[in-house]
């Protein structure tokens, strides 16, 4: 007996070790495949292929708005990386089109858009082509966001080649001052701006990039021949407030025109996206993505801890304001509820309180005649027969029947005689046709067989 306990005991410890060791070798291994799977994700992101976009592809895409002026050029590379707002904000400018000056500057006061995409409600062609091209508009956004400093180069370049084809031009729109690293182009009257349209075939010389065709978009009223096609002049005022930074390849802001036209303080002369305003629209590449997500989960942080420092300061202000006591008094003040049983037992005694005293009055103990009695009897029971059969009509005449509701049958709602502007619009696998009908007394239209037809289908088959 010593010996079998001796041997159990050797077992169980045994057991015991291995368990130990199995356990030991898992929590210690956990770590180092979480840091393997960390790692492989890490090789993974960087052998994924190159995101960016070669000079090629950005001057296919910047080719129809290069020769903007340059306060116009920076509100749309801000704006197009808001997509979805910029279809908001035209969809809006069709219907306010004869909002404009102060009172566009007023409205946009009270819409939930980024400011860039606000400032470009003064030019309703610019908005209607990146409506228009909503797919060149996103690639457009997203390549500014990960390369800007590519971007404003593709720019010059093209201005480059407009300049040496002799098409860029110091006009009565526009003034164009070249430097030896970069040409600005600038509006003739700071307070009129006036946008230009052409063909970037011709404007740019021979186009060198075959395999990159550029975008191209032309206004109502589009002539443009072989030059720069002008559209009318528009007021800007303090609603361009972009500035291209050449000199550090970025967009810079006006302070004084932006606070002034958004009613804001901002200090922050850098141009910043803002996740919030890309409204769920994914971007192009991975890289774009983690980091700007990771800003949105930044933010909502901040803003979350932000609400529950005002939720505290709030709750102290409260309690030093004697919150707690004017709720007691609040509380002592309020009517008494009774229990739940308590109330039902109060509310049967009044019905009884309120019943009149005696047996209850019916057809058999009033003063009346048995004849009369009988009478009403009579008519009571005609009028339940004829409910019955009311109920028994509006289910379509029996259980067995096809074409109604549930199965029970066609009835008089599926009858030919209740409808109107019945057409047929198809036949079906066993011949019965569907209809398109209204009801009589309705205009509303509806799509199902006719009685007649289910009625007609079943018979003929039963006779086959």
């Amino acid at each position: 007996m010593a010996k079998e306990q001796t041997s159990g005991w050797a077992a169980f410890c045994v057991v015991a070790i291995l368990a130990l060791f199995f356990c030991s070798s898992f929590l210690t291994s956990a770590p180092a495949r979480a840091q393997e799977a960390e790692q492989a994700q890490e090789t993974s992101n960087r052998s994924a292929p190159d995101e960016t976009l070669s000079k090629e592809q950005l001057s296919q895409l910047v080719a129809p708005i290069a020769l903007y002026p340059d306060s116009l050029l920076s509100q749309i590379l801000m704006a197009s990386t808001y997509p979805l707002e910029v279809v908001h904000a035209n969809r809006w400018v069709k219907t306010n089109r004869k909002v404009k000056g102060k009172a566009l500057e007023d409205a946009m006061q009270s819409q939930p858009w980024d400011p860039s995409i606000k400032s470009l409600t003064a030019f309703p062609d610019v908005l209607q082509m990146m409506n228009d091209k909503l797919d060149w508009t996103q690639k457009l956004g997203d390549a500014f966001l990960a390369q800007q400093a590519d971007v404003l180069a593709a720019v010059q370049t093209l201005r480059e080649r407009a300049d040496e084809a002799g098409t860029l031009k110091t006009t009565k729109q526009q003034k164009v001052k070249k430097s030896q690293s970069y040409i600005r182009i600038e509006p003739e009257d700071p307070a009129v701006v006036y946008v230009p349209a052409y063909n970037s075939e011709t404007i740019y010389g021979s186009w060198p990039y075959p395999d990159y065709p550029p975008y191209e978009w032309y206004p109502p009223g589009y002539d443009g021949g072989s030059g720069i096609w002008w559209g009318p002049g528009i007021l800007g005022g303090l609603i361009l407030w972009g500035i291209a930074n050449w000199p550090d390849w970025d967009i810079d802001i006006d302070l004084d025109r932006y606070n002034r036209f958004n009613k804001t303080n901002l200090t922050d002369r850098k141009w910043q996206h803002n996740v919030a305003h890309r409204r769920g629209v994914p971007y192009a590449n991975h890289r774009l993505n983690d980091q700007f997500r990771k800003e949105g989960q930044r933010k909502f942080a901040a803003n979350r801890e932000q609400f529950r420092g005002r939720a505290d300061a709030g709750r102290k202000a409260l309690t030093a304001a004697g919150g707690a006591a004017v709720a007691k008094k609040a509380i002592a003040k309020r009517p008494a509820q009774l229990p739940a049983k308590a109330g039902k037992a109060k509310a049967k005694q009044g019905a009884k309180a309120r019943r009149p005293a005696g047996p209850k009055n019916t057809a058999f103990n009033r003063s009346k005649g048995a004849k009369q009695v009988r009478a009403q009897s009579a008519r009571g029971k005609a009028s339940r027969a004829a409910s019955r059969n009311r109920s028994f009509a509006s289910r379509g005449g029996g259980r067995r029947g096809g074409g109604g509701r549930g199965g029970r049958g066609g009835g008089r709602r599926s009858d030919i005689r209740v409808k109107h502007d019945v057409v047929l619009i198809a036949r079906l696998s066993n011949g019965m046709g569907l209809y398109r009908f209204a009801y009589n007394g309705s205009n509303k239209l509806y799509v199902g067989v006719i009685a007649q037809e289910a009625v007609e289908g079943r018979a003929a088959s039963r006779i086959a």
